[in-house]
């Protein structure tokens, strides 16, 4: 199993706008493309930088149904998200294999 995590530092006055949008449509949109099995969407509350930062993170069953993901939607949902919040936030992504 696969943990995909997206990272999002976003600015303070468009943080709830984007949280709404990203629980009721982001979320649900991806998950409807069955790559991943599961997700959580966690607020880092210890973040040294500016804005706030959240974590949405994707739980893959193999290797294959990320890269799927990868190949077939990820550009997509990444463009979405920079052009509904243009220069309001930046994201980067982390790969994690569980191993216990």
């Amino acid at each position: 199993m696969l943990l995909f995590n997206v990272t999002v530092i976003i600015e303070e006055d468009s943080a709830a706008d984007w949280l709404h949008w990203v629980k009721e449509i982001h979320i649900p949109q991806l998950m409807d493309k069955e790559c991943f099995v599961s997700h959580r969407l966690l607020k880092i509350v210890d973040s040294p930088n500016e804005g706030l930062s959240y974590c949405i993170q994707f739980i893959a069953e193999d290797e294959i149904r990320h890269q799927a993901f990868l190949d077939l939607h990820e550009q997509l949902f990444i463009a979405e998200m920079y052009n509904r919040y243009p220069n309001k936030l930046v994201t980067f992504s982390t790969l994690m294999e569980f191993i216990g």
